[in-house]
């Protein structure tokens, strides 16, 4: 998973695994919040526009929790 966010048009995007350029399928759940589905109908993506209004201050900072059952060893 990569998170990524882009200053100069303010979005956030969350890339939970990556899809060939032209391949996913935008999916609009909410004002600002867009799905990305790749062509096997399964989430690749999540993308917030407008990323600093709706997080503020939490955009400085990421905090990642890994569960026991999906931690690697």
């Amino acid at each position: 998973m990569k998170i990524y966010y882009d200053v100069a048009v303010d979005a956030l995007y969350i890339e939970l695994r990556p899809l060939a350029p032209g391949t996913a399928e935008a999916r609009e759940l909410a004002e600002d919040l867009i799905a990305n589905y790749g062509p096997d109908g399964k989430l690749a993506g999540l993308e917030v526009l407008g990323a600093s209004s709706l997080l503020g201050n939490e955009l400085r900072k990421v905090n990642f929790e890994i569960s026991p059952a999906l931690a690697v060893t």
